[in-house]
């Protein structure tokens, strides 16, 4: 059966390039309008362009969101920016809204077009429906279980794609209104300031300034707080359907995010797709392991075995799990600021750390390793005790050579 395309998000140029590098089949990006992360750092139609190079020249696509559900005056500009994509050979616009659709097969009929889970697919009729408007793709509503994504897949011939890890919106298919109400800032064109992830009590109607705790907390309680997705346990109930891409939520997050769950979901795939899932379950407990080690809330399968419940829901607390400190990557040598000698290696600096502590590093290729950082030097060739400064270039002694791309993370003295 033939492997689907492992789908990763590309925030920015940094995520893009990590991405690619620790085995990402695609990537998926924004453009600074248009798209539904309007806090990502994104990109300009000009590396846009670099971005297409680069991933076409490493054999591999590149998709772009288009998903606002949009307004009369987004229209003006929206054709030009369709013809843009289309010109710059992006692989596949990911579009929800019909007038956007219907505009980008008038004015960019080259321009291959996939349909956001934003339009909430939950059904064969509606993948049909969407498949004959001549869309290439359709990315199912995170909302299906097991048996509803098999039934689909058995009743439709077009492509189809779900999300296999990430952050879980309260809202149906992420179509959210709160945070337009108390913010002011729209989700459903971008600006979703994850209202729901806020305490909340509740008041009584004739008792103004008197909360009443839910579920007996004090703190008030996290009734929309979803557990973040993660189905890499279930890749092998997932393996027969047949389906076309993977895609791993979160263009918000860090390089270290991107890096451990692209190399997990690799690893993962091509281990039970050429050696069986024996060899699969055999991996699995380090896999799970690492993706402990990224920032996240408390994993659950969402929708894939039916309804969630409370099990799937933070009661307690809106806080990430955040075990390790992200605290540098390597630089090649290209961005070194000095020859690098066999037994050092630069790196730039993105969390404090200092002499005496043990590192990890990850790496695209093979696995973890970790060493006591003894000596570093900054770019004067003055010894340094404490990389404290932002973006610091440091070079440090190290056991092995870094590899390019390599990833340095600190586990926190006091986990959770």
């Amino acid at each position: 059966m033939r492997k689907p395309e492992l789908l990763a998000p590309a925030g920015d140029w940094e995520k893009l390039k990590y991405a690619l590098a620790y085995g990402a089949d695609a990537v998926y990006m924004g453009g600074q309008a248009f798209g539904l992360r309007a806090f990502a750092g994104n990109f300009n139609l000009e590396d846009m362009e670099k971005a297409v190079r680069w991933t076409h020249q490493l054999g591999k696509k590149l998709y772009v969101t288009v998903n606002i559900f949009a307004h009369e005056p987004d229209f003006v500009e929206l054709p030009a920016y369709l013809k843009q994509l289309e010109r710059l050979g992006v692989d596949g616009a990911i579009v929800s809204d019909p007038g956007i659709i219907a505009m980008a097969q008038d004015v960019a009929p080259g321009l291959p077009l996939h349909l956001s889970t934003q339009a909430n697919s939950t059904n064969s009729y509606s993948v049909r429906f969407w498949l004959k408007q001549g869309i290439e793709r359709i990315v199912l509503a995170r909302e299906l279980t097991l048996e509803e994504l098999s039934e689909v897949r058995s009743k439709v011939e077009g492509g189809l794609e779900i999300f296999i890890h990430g952050a879980m919106c309260m809202s149906y298919s992420g179509r959210c209104l709160l945070s337009n109400y108390l913010t002011g800032r729209d989700a459903n064109r971008g600006e979703c300031t994850q209202t729901c992830r806020w305490g909340y009590a509740l008041v009584e109607e004739k008792r103004p300034g008197e909360v009443f705790p839910i579920e007996e907390d004090e703190r008030g309680t996290y009734v929309f707080n979803s557990h973040d997705l993660c189905l890499l346990p279930h890749l092998p109930l997932l393996k027969p359907i047949g389906l076309d891409s993977f895609k791993i939520e979160g263009r918000m997050k860090s390089v270290q995010y991107v890096a451990s769950t692209v190399k997990v979901y690799r690893e993962a795939i091509d281990t039970l797709w050429d050696q069986g899932e024996e060899a699969f379950q055999e991996k699995l407990p380090q896999w799970l392991e690492e993706m402990d080690k990224v920032s996240h809330r408390d994993y659950s399968a969402g929708f894939l075995f039916g309804k969630p419940g409370a099990s799937s829901h933070n009661l307690d607390s809106s806080h990430y799990v955040r075990d390790y400190d992200f605290v540098g990557v390597a630089l090649t040598e290209g961005d070194a600021t000095d020859s690098i000698n066999s037994d050092t290696s630069w790196i730039e600096q993105r969390n404090h750390f200092k002499c005496g502590e043990v590192i990890e590093v990850l790496t695209p290729q093979g696995e973890s390793w970790s060493f006591e950082v003894k000596e570093m030097w900054d770019t004067l060739g003055e010894p340094v005790e404490i990389a404290r400064h932002a973006q610091q270039n440091i070079r440090m002694a190290v056991p092995q050579k870094l590899l390019s791309y390599s990833i340095l993370r600190r586990a926190k003295l006091e986990k959770r």
